[in-house]
């Protein structure tokens, strides 16, 4: 009897293990992510768009600009500026990710045209060095 309750227990944990494994995948050859999809969009991605174009879009636009950050403006606010012209943008301390960016740098900022009665500044969501 303890023979059978104890080989019926050392089969629920193997099984239990088992499917746990087969729930999280694993590795199963070199070009694994290459074959399989994760699903989502496929097709063209957001193009980058200007300073002077992006004062003009709508409220909530999302907006892809590249150029540099040239000085801090306030607590999370910042002038942004490329070849075009100047926007203040609006990081947020958790979207720097450890990034450390200097005027002389290029960044690529990804965010939300964020319009108000009379000024436009970016809020960003993403930011990295291209």
């Amino acid at each position: 009897m303890k023979k059978s309750v104890l080989a019926l227990l050392f089969a629920a944990a193997t099984l239990t293990t088992t499917s746990a494994m087969a729930q999280n995948g694993g590795f199963s050859g070199p070009d694994t992510q290459s074959t399989q999809r994760q699903g989502g969009f496929v097709g063209p991605n957001v193009s980058n768009t200007t300073v002077e174009k992006a004062k003009g879009l709508r409220d909530d636009s999302w907006v892809v600009l590249e150029g540099s950050i040239v000085r801090k403006v306030g607590k999370e606010l910042y002038e942004f500026r490329d070849a075009s012209g100047s926007v203040n943008v609006d990081i947020d301390d958790d979207i720097w990710g450890g990034l450390t960016v200097t005027p002389k740098d290029k960044v690529r900022i990804e965010g939300e045209v964020d319009k108000d009665w009379n000024s436009v500044e970016i809020d960003v969501k993403r930011i990295t060095k291209p």
